[in-house]
């Protein structure tokens, strides 16, 4: 017989200390001191990650400046004449390349001249196409906000964005679909090239 303790009855079989179950598995223990970690919300993606394929550019990414000056029209003279008899030409194509073809150089160039006969201000419409310009290429807004140097510089601002688009390597004399034409032939004429350090087998 066991015995408990004095005046008490013995329980038998003898039972050991009961466990009790666990209800959730045990975790590490947290520092209470450690700052908790924040975890991304829906929507934010961090810089440089790809949304839907397309990389995501950092917020202060730092802008460019054009590859030509705003009085440099005499570097495509062709094109500085044109535009001082025909500013609704020039703009016309430089809108197409600009829309990526969804718009084209006779649509725009009917609009610019529509505005000009209308209220004599086209600056009204080819400033937003100069900041379309920007945006895609991130450059500077020089030499003045984009509103005002189309207004005082309206020929001039249209040969320089003319001419950034031509150093670019889109040529806007021939239009959206014809650079695409010249880009497919290009990349074809490139895998067509033998490599340069093939050698010939014995």
């Amino acid at each position: 017989m066991y015995n408990n303790g004095p005046n008490q009855p013995a329980n038998f079989p003898p039972q050991g200390p009961q466990q009790m179950p666990q209800a959730f598995p045990p975790q590490a223990c947290q520092n209470p001191y450690q700052a908790p970690q924040a975890q991304p919300q829906v929507g934010q993606f961090p810089p440089n990650s790809p949304v839907n394929g397309i990389p995501v550019a950092p917020v202060n990414q730092q802008q460019q400046a054009w590859t030509t000056g705003i009085f440099d029209c005499l570097e495509d003279p062709s094109n500085a004449l044109i535009t001082a008899l025909f500013p609704c030409v020039t703009f016309g194509q430089i809108a197409e390349i600009v829309d990526n073809g969804q718009s084209t150089c006779a649509t725009n160039g009917m609009m610019y001249g529509l505005v000009a006969s209308c209220i004599g201000m086209p600056c009204l419409l080819s400033c937003g196409y100069r900041s379309k310009l920007r945006a895609k290429y991130g450059l500077i807004e020089d030499p003045a906000p984009d509103w005002l140097t189309h207004w005082i510089f309206e020929w001039c601002a249209l040969c320089q964005e003319y001419r950034e688009l031509n150093n670019r390597g889109l040529d806007p004399s021939i239009g959206w679909l014809g650079n695409i034409s010249m880009q497919n032939m290009q990349k074809a004429q490139a895998g067509m090239a033998p490599p340069m350090n093939q050698r010939m087998m014995p």
